[in-house]
């Protein structure tokens, strides 16, 4: 592994590779396996960090199942200097959910869980409002955000952990068994499987509904029956407070929203960092709390669908995980499927002939994360230790489009490793 300096990059440079840089873009250091035949994503990355001056970033890209880049950029840490590496860990956030919805399909696969099973009733619920419509949502139902809550209506509940701990009287910051315990006092914001509605809530209760259905913690069951096999080791459930950084982990950045109010006890109320401390990591174990390098993301998509091995997924689970939602949803005016839709855990793209792309995309204060699979076997994640606004997006769905224009500008890519080979030399 080696620090070097790479020059700037932009959407022009990949067209015309001998423009003029500036200084500032040539001090943006790039941990990682050099390779020139790759110099569009160099040029993309260092030029996209430098730019909208972001902390630090890591790309990693699968080809037809085979890690062909993965590189750092930037800073780790602002404070020490220290460089992002290509397996340093980030909070993935809502990168988390993809990884649940396949825990789930594990179950399903396995005949202990079925997709239409009522949550209620696995989970031995007892809503005190709205009884019969909250019995009706369905384990698909929440994979598909389509449960019936709609945060933009009422609220989203996992980031009310102060306010939950008050009303039950209990520690603060509230876990997900006090934020259910809670949602029972409260009626949904629409009929399940009526209309769809991005819900972090709805993954909450999957994360509870795998440790019912397997007896274990839902991060140990993840880490030991999901990412184990398909040789990811170094993922967890982050830590909200920075004492609880792990090993290889980055530091959250928080330019322009720097301070929040502590939701734990020792210091409630308090100003803290908005990144640590003012919520509750923890709780969001199963829609928003893991920690991952972007190789083990790429990885983990890769282990779905890999050409010449044999899938994570049974084929008839992996085909329904990109499969629209029933009708009503994601339909247009004359009845047909709309061409973008959220399926189990992926945004899905339809291009026509059968063709897909699928994503996910994840933020929260420090963090900006973006996970693509496409449909010509190419797939990439993206992690910024930083949600800085860059023309009005968030970093990762700022650079969505370019990294597709970079990966195109390839002209021949390298043959690829195993990911039990090392990463960089």
């Amino acid at each position: 592994m080696h620090l070097r300096t790479v020059f700037l990059g932009n959407m022009l440079l990949l067209a015309a590779p001998g423009l003029a840089v500036s200084a500032e873009a040539e001090s943006v250091s790039v941990t990682g396996r050099d390779d020139k035949r790759l110099g569009s994503l160099d040029r993309l990355m260092t030029g996209f960090v430098s730019r909208h001056k972001l902390p630090g970033a890591s790309l990693a890209v699968t080809r037809n199942g085979r890690l062909v880049y993965a590189r750092g950029f930037g800073l780790a840490d602002r404070e020490s200097g220290e460089p992002v590496q290509p397996n340093s860990r980030f909070r993935i956030a809502s990168l988390s959910k993809p990884v649940t919805s396949v825990a789930v399909l594990q179950l399903v696969g396995a005949g202990r869980l079925k997709l239409d099973d009522s949550v209620a009733e696995i989970l031995g619920l007892e809503p005190e409002v709205d009884e019969k419509r909250n019995r009706r949502v369905t384990i698909r139902q929440c994979l598909q955000h389509i449960g019936g809550w709609d945060r933009s209506d009422s609220f989203d509940p996992m980031f009310q952990s102060i306010r939950i701990a008050r009303v039950l009287g209990t520690k603060a910051p509230a876990g997900p068994d006090e934020v259910i315990r809670f949602m029972q006092k409260w009626p949904l914001d629409f009929d399940p499987g009526t209309r769809y509605a991005y819900s972090n809530y709805g993954y909450c209760l999957l994360g509870r509904v795998v440790e019912k259905i397997s007896g274990q913690s839902y991060e140990r069951y993840v880490q030991k029956h999901v990412l184990k096999p398909m040789g990811v080791t170094r993922m967890r459930v982050g830590r909200t407070r920075i004492a609880g950084r792990a090993k290889g982990e980055v530091r959250y950045h928080v330019d322009g929203e720097k301070v929040g109010l502590s939701v734990f006890d020792e210091d409630l109320g308090k100003k803290v960092s908005r990144a640590y401390g003012a919520w509750n990591l923890e709780a969001m174990d199963s829609h928003g709390g893991w920690i991952a390098s972007s190789v083990d993301m790429v990885r983990f998509a890769s282990a779905l669908e890999s050409p010449g091995q044999k899938p994570f997924l049974k084929a008839e689970l992996l085909a329904e995980m990109f499969q629209p939602p029933a009708a009503p949803v994601s339909r247009k005016t004359d009845g047909s499927v709309e061409d973008v839709y959220y399926g189990l855990g992926f945004s899905v793209r339809r291009l026509g002939d059968g063709r897909m792309n699928q994503w996910h995309t994840g933020s929260l204060p420090g963090t900006s994360t973006l996970l693509v699979r496409r449909h010509d076997g190419m797939a990439w994640a993206v992690m910024f230790n930083s949600r800085k606004s860059c023309g009005g997006k968030n970093p990762a769905s700022a650079i969505d489009p370019l990294v597709h224009a970079a990966v195109d500008a390839v002209k021949e890519w390298p043959e690829g490793d195993a990911f039990d080979e090392l990463l960089v030399k």
